[in-house]
């Protein structure tokens, strides 16, 4: 271990003992006042550990930061044993904290799995991450670290909390590195979530995080990282889906275009995603790109890639963090993929949902994904991608 306490990145001008302005949500016009949520000293603290160098160097700034330390690894897969792996061990023994294994494969398939499954069976494209964090993560790993004596969960997601002293709400934001931000992913949280929870992270570049655990002398410690779904090994979502629904998909299928000419016939709308372009097999001068899935008549939708670019949707089931749901139209920047960039927007409430309709048309909005909005770089809240209206 370092003998030398790490430099933290201190919070930026704009981040702590500042004011700024509040969202357009917002009746009242004071300046709020943010400082950093964080955990008392000698508080206990989980930390999630995964085996990758974010959650392990989350677990060396708590600790030289004089908080007692406990480390939580889920396991989540179906197929996976109950038992830690031998990679989890040593990282906990050469971290020196103790290890708690927390078997969620039950919960997992049921909240995350079967939901996801259900999604595609009904041609949207979900992002089980966003339903994985509230349900399991924030709530279920919470709760066992409750039980074990922690206050608080901390995680290495690169996002900030920050507390508004003029009424106690935990706001979320995105992080400072922000090709690492995964605000995104965590919208649906709510206020008892944020209170317990902690991200040590949110100041860092990933590049601080990596020069970290060098200095600690922890490279050979931490696993290569993966981007893809957890809980399909090779990434093949294709095949995941076909062994797990079999004969709940429909089958073969048109492949329509917007003129209700069929174009050619398609293996299953579950194998296809808004934008696709390759795969269609339609012979064409310019090429066709998949601009929507109908499981009620099993159709594939194609059009020209202008086609692709809508200005309206519907999202429904909006999680609003720190502040009461709208009554009027409001402004804000609204990002509708983990790696898409944010666009301006007006959002309204509506009987059948939230209506957002954007300055300019945005590209290959899908069913099934989350819309997130934002105030500068503050997380207001989401909700699911039901429909593209226009």
């Amino acid at each position: 271990m370092r003998k030398k306490k790490p430099r933290t990145n201190s919070l930026s001008s704009n981040d702590t003992d500042s004011h700024i302005r509040p969202s357009s949500i917002e009746t009242s016009d004071h300046l709020r006042q943010l400082h950093r949520h964080e955990p008392k000293k000698n508080e206990t603290v989980a930390v999630a550990v995964s085996g990758g160098v974010d959650s392990m160097v989350t677990t060396l700034l708590l600790k030289e930061h004089e908080h007692k330390v406990l480390a939580l690894h889920m396991v989540l897969r179906p197929e996976d044993s109950p038992e830690p792996g031998e990679h989890v061990v040593k990282l906990a023994a050469r971290l020196d904290v103790p290890l708690h294994v927390v078997d969620l494969r039950r919960p997992f398939r049921q909240q995350v799995i079967k939901p996801f499954l259900e999604a595609y069976r009904r041609g949207k494209t979900p992002n089980p991450c966003v339903i994985c964090n509230p349900r399991i993560k924030f709530t279920l790993l919470l709760e066992q670290a409750a039980k074990l004596g922690a206050t608080t969960l901390a995680t290495g997601h690169y996002v900030r909390l920050l507390r508004d002293e003029s009424d106690g709400s935990v706001r979320l934001f995105r992080g400072r590195d922000r090709s690492k931000d995964q605000s995104y992913f965590l919208y649906r949280l709510d206020q008892a979530q944020l209170a317990r929870t902690f991200f040590p992270l949110g100041n860092y570049l990933k590049s601080d995080v990596k020069k970290l655990a060098a200095e600690a002398g922890m490279q050979e410690y931490h696993r290569p990282e993966s981007q893809e779904i957890c809980f399909i090994s090779d990434n093949d979502y294709r095949a995941f889906l076909e062994q797990h629904l079999e004969s709940d998909l429909p089958g073969p299928g048109p492949v329509m275009d917007l003129k209700e000419r069929q174009l050619g016939e398609h293996k299953g709308i579950h194998r296809y995603t808004i934008g696709q372009r390759r795969g269609l097999g339609i012979p064409s001068s310019a090429p066709y790109y998949v601009i929507g899935l109908e499981p009620d008549t099993n159709t594939v939708r194609v059009g020209r890639e202008s086609d692709l670019r809508r200005r309206e949707m519907l999202v429904t089931d909006v999680n609003w963090i720190a502040a009461r749901p709208p009554t009027s139209e409001l402004q804000a920047l609204v990002q509708i993929r983990s790696r898409h960039r944010e666009s301006p927007a007006s959002i309204r409430p509506t009987s059948a949902g939230t209506l957002v309709r954007f300055l300019e048309p945005q590209k290959a909005i899908t069913p099934g994904q989350s819309a997130v909005f934002y105030n500068e770089d503050e997380v207001l809240g989401g909700g699911f991608i039901e429909q593209v209206l226009s």
